[in-house]
């Protein structure tokens, strides 16, 4: 299945959940991050919810990196070039939709992609060892090649993943982990 076939297959799936569906389903991705040994972290990225495209709600992973008091980093982007620049989440920190809806702060304090240590992905499909289908503008590809190989990659999905194996691009970089309401897929990539 190409991977046009792939987006709008996962686009159709997420469009059939419901709202309490996606609550629910959103609340044990939570649950499960936090089994995960990710936690002895400082500086995280997380995405913030596209409501339009029925993404997993990151409202609550927030509110876990708050009370876990972590340094929660958020990103801008920047469509010119497909580059995301990263700012540190504080309390006078605006946000605002941009064009795509995405949720983004206006401006804040920089963060160099070298700092952040776990990365929240988000996806629209993925497969059994970790290659991971987006929206297909490169964004996240091109951030994650800038992280630490040691950076933790995390995706986040309300289904399991495909058995076919993707074909992958030079410049695609699989996940370490996938977290799904029912359970966690981990990847051998390292």
């Amino acid at each position: 299945m190409s991977k046009v076939a792939l987006r709008k297959k996962y686009k159709t799936m997420r469009n059939a959940l419901s709202a309490t569906q996606i609550d629910e389903f959103s609340i044990a991705i939570a649950n499960n991050l936090l089994k995960l040994p990710i936690w002895d972290k400082r500086y995280y990225h997380l995405f913030l919810t596209i409501t339009e495209q029925k993404e997993i709600d990151t409202e609550f992973i927030l509110n876990i990196l708050a009370g876990k008091d972590k340094d929660i980093i958020l990103s801008k982007s920047n469509f010119d070039d497909h580059s995301l620049t990263h700012f540190l989440l504080t309390d006078t920190t605006v946000i605002q939709k941009n064009s795509y809806n995405i949720p983004e702060p206006v401006d804040g304090i920089e963060v160099p992609s070298k700092k952040i240590e776990v990365v929240f992905v988000p996806l629209l499909a993925y497969d059994i060892k970790g290659n991971r289908i987006g929206y297909g503008k490169g964004f996240y590809d091109r951030f994650l090649a800038e992280c630490n190989p040691s950076t933790l990659k995390i995706g986040l999905s309300f289904f399991p993943p495909e058995n076919i194996l993707f074909t992958k691009d030079e410049n695609d970089i699989p996940l370490d982990y996938c977290v799904t309401p029912k359970q966690t897929f981990y990847f051998k990539n390292r």
